[in-house]
């Protein structure tokens, strides 16, 4: 069952003609956005163009997919054909890693800004977004109660969006009663935007296997965005985000869990990011 949480002005969901060329203008993706970085395709945007994209694709009644790379999920989609799939199916890959916007700033693979993009860089623009212009926002993830809390908040803050979640514990394999239960969920919502947070390879392997079956939305990866928001998990300090320590954070609040992905797991990627950095200098030389 799903929990819905209803509003809608219909005054405040008219966007003026001003903003509306500047999304048309800002959906165009660069040609430099888009790089290889470690052996994956990442597209390096700010956090607001990430939502000028979105905005595009709802406004289009379009079925786009938005991923996020970080170092676990570079560590993952190496040995995963359903991640490599995921990853294949995305229209936009943002860069969920500071260390990483640092290595990609090595390498100078861009000339323009370009910053890391979560849930979380963005979550008060997205909602501003959803509130003005009468969004249907649903999500998949989290334990039972919590992202219905997480609902409550938001909807008080966003009285414009309507927001309906699902909890994530159900069986999500292919043909099981309990997922043939929410995609009829899904598809009797019709969101314009779809959040799954189900953990990472969970929630991609989820998306990538129903991909034809979900309506026509935005569908993001977003992890436990709604504890968040429900106040079941804690985010670090954002200066911490910003110095590329934010790992540490989540490590002493979760060693057991977290210990191989951010200790053991980047060592594997130490092959790729010599390559890349001397493939670089290569290039720096050449010019």
């Amino acid at each position: 069952m799903y929990c819905e949480q209803a509003g809608f002005d219909l005054a405040s969901a008219m966007p003026d003609r001003r903003r509306f060329a500047r999304q048309m203008f800002r959906t165009q993706r660069r040609p430099e956005e888009r790089v290889t970085m470690l052996g994956e395709v990442i597209d390096l945007v700010r956090p607001e163009e990430v939502l000028h994209h979105v905005a595009g694709w709802v406004r289009d009644s379009r079925k786009a997919l938005v991923a996020n790379h970080n170092l676990h999920s570079l560590y993952l989609v190496r040995g995963n054909a359903t991640m490599r799939r995921f990853y294949q199916l995305a229209d936009l890959v943002q860069l969920d890693s500071t260390p990483l916007v640092w290595f990609g700033r090595m390498m100078g693979l861009s000339s323009r800004p370009f910053h890391r993009c979560t849930y979380l860089d963005w979550r008060h623009h997205f909602w501003s977004l959803a509130n003005r212009n009468g969004w249907r926002v649903m999500y998949v993830g989290g334990a039972p109660g919590v992202a219905e809390r997480a609902a409550g908040r938001l909807s008080q803050g966003s009285p414009g969006a309507t927001i309906a979640v699902l909890d994530g514990y159900f069986d999500a394999s292919t043909g099981s009663s309990d997922n043939a239960e929410v995609l009829a969920a899904v598809a009797d919502f019709q969101p314009n935007i779809l959040f799954v947070g189900m953990g990472m390879p969970r929630q991609e392997a989820w998306i990538a296997d129903n991909i034809d079956a979900l309506p026509d939305a935005v569908i993001l990866s977003v992890g436990a965005a709604f504890d968040y928001e429900a106040g079941e998990q804690k985010a670090a300090p954002r200066w911490m985000g910003r110095l590329g320590v934010e790992w540490l954070y989540r490590l002493v609040v979760d060693p057991k869990r977290l210990f191989t992905r951010y200790c053991v797991e980047p060592w594997s990627l130490m092959g790729p990011a010599i390559r890349d950095l001397s493939r670089a200098r290569s290039r720096n030389a050449a010019l």
